[in-house]
């Protein structure tokens, strides 16, 4: 595991975690557009894990595969924001969709019906389900939230909860206040919306594999997860 100087066998290191890159890299996949390349995710994670054990310090406290998990998602996120991989019409109607839910939340005090955030958008339901599936890919967290997006006026989302990962990686990981408010926020969501996001963020299982439990097709369930997506990033800003 270690060399003559005390520091991580590069080699060893490499071999025994790229199926760690692998399995992040097609966790990520799944909520990115068909545009992004599987193959790029990996190449860029792999390079995250050859930083992670240059930099890896037993001292720190932080188990290897906890802070190279980070600097291998860090690698990934960093190349799809470098790429641009959403576009902005993409980011507008999802954060359309958020400021709707959080209207309504507001003035029927319960998460509002799909019907009626179609109503509130001035859509019918299925041109809203449209743009909900043409939204795939959104995330709980979007990438310029990690830094702020130059030029919009809101605090970064990640800054609030999360302080300064690039100072500490693993306290990101560990934030208490950050899975505590998204535990709360994920209770507030419709039953089976709640199921949907169990599955897919507790259990690691993928949209098709859902669609196969609900009964559905894996487009449906692509839609609910956006929505969901947008019910949460409205309820958790209020914290």
């Amino acid at each position: 595991m270690y060399t003559a100087k005390g520091t991580l066998n590069r080699e060893d290191q490499l071999r025994k975690y790229s199926p760690l890159v692998r399995r992040l890299a097609h966790h990520m996949i799944a909520k990115l557009p068909p545009s992004v390349e599987l193959d790029d995710l990996i190449q860029v994670g792999m390079i995250g894990l050859t930083e992670a054990i240059a930099r890896y310090e037993p001292s720190q406290g932080v188990q290897f595969e906890t802070f190279a998990s980070q600097r291998i998602r860090g690698a990934m996120i960093d190349e799809l924001r470098d790429g641009d991989w959403m576009s902005r019409g993409s980011r507008k109607s999802q954060k359309d969709i958020e400021q709707a839910v959080h209207r309504l939340q507001q003035k029927l005090h319960r998460p509002p019906r799909e019907s009626e955030i179609a109503a509130e958008m001035g859509l019918t339901l299925t041109d809203y389900q449209a743009l909900l599936a043409k939204v795939r890919g959104t995330q709980l967290v979007y990438l310029e939230d990690i830094g702020g997006g130059a030029g919009d006026d809101e605090d970064g989302f990640l800054d609030r909860h999360m302080g300064d990962h690039e100072a500490d990686p693993s306290a990101m990981l560990m934030d208490h206040r950050m899975r505590m408010a998204l535990v709360e926020a994920i209770k507030t969501l419709p039953e089976r919306e709640q199921h949907i996001m169990s599955m897919y963020y507790e259990h690691d299982m993928n949209l098709k594999e859902i669609a196969a439990v609900l009964g559905v097709t894996e487009s449906r369930v692509c839609q609910l997860h956006s929505q969901s997506i947008a019910r949460l990033r409205s309820k958790m800003r209020e914290h």
